[in-house]
């Protein structure tokens, strides 16, 4: 009876100091929803919750804008100026918060990183499918009266100053048999990847990351090419040859501060099965979990504890996530 009360005391203390630690160390964390999506909706509602009680750490779903329609509409660099301002107002944010972006959403993330002057450190980069080098034409659309609009625009010519202003996927679209339009039109891109200007500071803000995750999605053909989502892309002047991120003159040239990263053990490059933002409870478990937490090394395991093992197959689809 006495070693019964005995494990009970052992059980209580421990349980309450790991919990303690929970919430002690935990880091807040904002999501960036992808194209054609709203922080309302409840595929993206569902992942942000899910990933705060998982982890402890406070959770957040910054929009810019109104959503949907200026996900399409409203160009990066005031997409970049919103949400800059918006992390700076957010006081649960000062001390440091981690990034996930999904899709779209990792351009919004990446401006932050960059280019947001006194707002707060970013620690942890979680990029779930985005476009970092670029991508060859607009993601998949439909019917809708904002489809309408975009396919309008695109006949104009993507890198003409109305398109650009007008159109957002504009701002990362790279065509590599157009290099020159790309590099006097694009107005984001070729910032953030210091393709035209080496801007030192950039690069710096890039390199201070703790850690870089870099999710593919194996069947993904939203993505052209899907090797974006690790910084891969085609060769310049052509579209048959994918250079490997490793590869591609960013990287070995070391603009943004890839390479260093990399070389450091900071790059994360993952590989999962599904489409285009379908992730499933166990690879949420196993590759944005643990950077959620303090200590992602030593959390890695834990992390495997806060979903029952039947869930892990269950999977979201984030893209549109009504």
């Amino acid at each position: 009876m006495a070693s019964f009360k005995y494990f009970l005391i052992v059980f209580t203390l421990v349980f309450g100091l790991f919990s303690i630690s929970r919430t002690a160390f935990s880091i807040p964390f904002v999501v960036f929803h992808g194209i054609s999506d709203s922080c309302r909706n409840k595929g993206i509602t569902q992942f942000t919750t899910l990933l705060s009680n998982w982890s402890g750490s406070p959770g957040y779903c910054i929009e810019i804008g109104n959503g949907v329609w200026d996900s399409w509409t409203m160009p990066f660099m005031k997409q970049t100026a919103i949400a800059c301002e918006k992390v700076k107002e957010m006081k649960e944010l000062s001390e440091g918060y981690n990034i996930i972006g999904l899709s779209q959403g990792n351009m919004v993330g990446r401006g932050l990183v960059e280019m947001c002057d006194g707002g707060p450190p970013v620690r942890n980069f979680i990029s779930l499918a985005g476009p970092h080098a670029g991508i060859t034409a607009v993601p998949l659309c439909g019917s809708a009266l904002v489809c309408i609009l975009v396919d309008f625009l695109i006949e104009l010519a993507v890198y003409s100053d109305y398109v650009q202003e007008h159109l957002a996927p504009s701002n990362y679209i790279r065509i590599t048999t157009d290099l020159d339009a790309y590099c006097k039109g694009c107005r984001f891109l070729p910032k953030i990847n210091n393709e035209m200007y080496k801007n030192s500071t950039y690069k710096a803000r890039f390199s201070s990351l703790e850690n870089l995750v870099l999710i593919k999605f194996e069947k993904d053909n939203i993505l052209v090419p899907r090797e974006t989502s690790w910084f891969g892309y085609y060769l310049d002047g052509s579209f048959d040859t994918i250079l490997p991120a490793r590869e591609t003159p960013l990287y070995t040239e070391d603009w943004i501060g890839l390479k260093a990263l990399d070389e450091a053990g900071k790059v994360k490059f993952i590989n999962v099965s599904g489409n285009h933002l379908q992730v499933s409870y166990g690879d949420m478990k196993e590759y944005v979990l643990p950077y959620l937490m303090e200590n992602a090394t030593a959390q890695s395991e834990l992390s495997r504890l806060w979903a029952p093992p039947e869930h892990e197959r269950k999977t979201l689809d984030l893209y549109a996530s009504y």
